[in-house]
């Protein structure tokens, strides 16, 4: 299946990938091992999907996910935090903090205290720890001395709090479905006081396919059928070690098609020589170099906005968590310009692709996906949707992990109805 390898026209976490060259080794941090405590705790892969979209098991009959999801848990949708872009709701769903409170703000911005821009295709940046705040769920196993994997997951190359999973993978598009679950396989064959008892997991394909052909297209539906095809055999090769092993699968965000051939420029209000303007299409940031001249561009842009909206930081929709009193890291642009859907952004004056995300979290299309299944959750349980800041707290809990409230935005009270006690 094409899927089977990286789109050549990449997104997300491909993006980088192709332009380095890409190591397929595994990464072991070496000592570690699990507290004699932790070894008697349950299991968790954590599988993300980018880009499925909350509707898109039913709308593609996706055989096992529509299964598993019977015999655990579903939401009719999962909230993504502003903006509904890939790197911010990764670490979002990691570190049950909103973009604005743990600092990856977007999948580029601009930081004033480097002087510097951040962008996920940045190898780099991505791996330098500066940039992540909050406590990613591994971090917080480690710390407890609870063993961790990832098979590529948002910061998990980086060494926050000096901390990495005690396994890891570089991000490539190299490795191959069956080798990737074999790896799994065998980590969870290793010894009790070696064995990881969280295991992060992330699919590419249908964000990919989503960007370039739009989520109505065959190629999508081609992609979600590997996804399920995939989470099919991780599932039975899970049930096949007899190990207390349970399921969340998520995705950080939906999609919908765009205009891709009448798109906005930049409004002629912006003088390009006073703002810093990060790459965006569903979220323009503007970052002034003079703080005077913010009002009176502002004011100007107003007058100007047909198929936008112009915002202040300060004025942004409470609902978002994005407004200057939310910004903990002083990462949020000055002005921020968001598009009235179809239509988006292209700065660049370059081919921009059908398929989008980032836009408001409550556009039903922007809905990721929750399903959860194992001996921790209920059975043939629906739930309404939540906001993904609540994810955190869930695995937490299932491990036995212990967390300071202060430290997130996710509320357990949530989501412990779904457990099973």
């Amino acid at each position: 299946m094409v899927f089977k390898n990286c789109i050549t026209i990449a997104f997300a976490f491909c993006f980088f990938s192709m332009a380095f060259a890409q190591d397929t080794t595994q990464q072991v941090v070496a000592g570690r091992v699990n507290s004699k405590e932790q070894t008697t705790k349950p299991y968790i892969i954590l599988i993300s999907a980018d880009g499925f979209r909350a509707d898109l098991a039913d709308k593609y009959q996706a055989y096992n996910l529509l299964r598993l999801r019977k015999q655990g848990v579903a939401a009719s949708y999962m909230l993504p935090s502003f903006p509904s872009v890939t790197f911010p709701n990764h670490y979002t769903i990691i570190t049950g903090l909103y973009p604005s409170h743990h600092g990856l703000v977007d999948n580029s911005f601009f930081d004033a205290s480097r002087d510097t821009s951040y962008s996920m295709g940045n190898k780099k940046q991505v791996a330098d720890p500066y940039w992540y705040g909050g406590t990613p769920l591994w971090v917080l196993a480690e710390k407890q001395h609870m063993l961790s994997a990832s098979f590529y997951w948002v910061a998990s190359e980086s060494n926050i709090q000096d901390t990495r999973p005690s396994y890891y993978y570089i991000y490539n598009d190299k490795i191959g479905i069956d080798s990737r679950i074999e790896t799994v396989k065998n980590w969870l064959l290793l010894p009790e006081d070696k064995r990881p008892h969280l295991i992060t997991f992330y699919f590419p394909e249908v964000d990919h396919a989503e960007h370039l052909y739009g989520p109505d297209s065959k190629e999508t539906e081609a992609a979600v059928h590997f996804v399920d095809e995939s989470v099919g055999k991780l599932n039975a090769m899970a049930a096949s070690l007899h190990l207390p092993i349970n399921f969340v699968f998520v995705s950080d965000h939906g999609m919908t098609v765009v205009d891709n051939k009448n798109t906005l420029k930049l409004p002629s209000s912006i003088d390009p020589s006073k703002f810093i303007i990060p790459s965006g299409d569903a979220l323009v940031h503007l970052y002034a170099k003079d703080k005077k001249d913010i009002l009176p561009t502002y004011q100007a842009l107003q007058k100007e906005a047909r198929d936008f909206d112009v915002y202040l930081t300060e004025d942004m929709p409470k609902q978002w968590h994005y407004s200057r009193s939310d910004d903990h890291y002083n990462r949020i642009g000055d002005i921020l310009l968001v598009p009235h859907l179809p239509k988006v952004f292209n700065l660049g004056n370059r081919s921009t692709s059908l398929g989008k995300h980032g836009f408001d979290p409550d556009i039903p299309d922007m809905h990721a996906s929750f399903y959860a299944w194992g001996p921790a959750f209920k059975n043939n349980m629906s739930i309404s949707g939540f906001e993904n800041v609540h994810v955190y707290p869930l695995i937490a809990t299932i491990l036995g992990l212990s967390w300071q409230k202060d430290m997130i935005d996710g509320k357990i009270e949530v989501l412990r109805p779904i457990l099973k006690k």
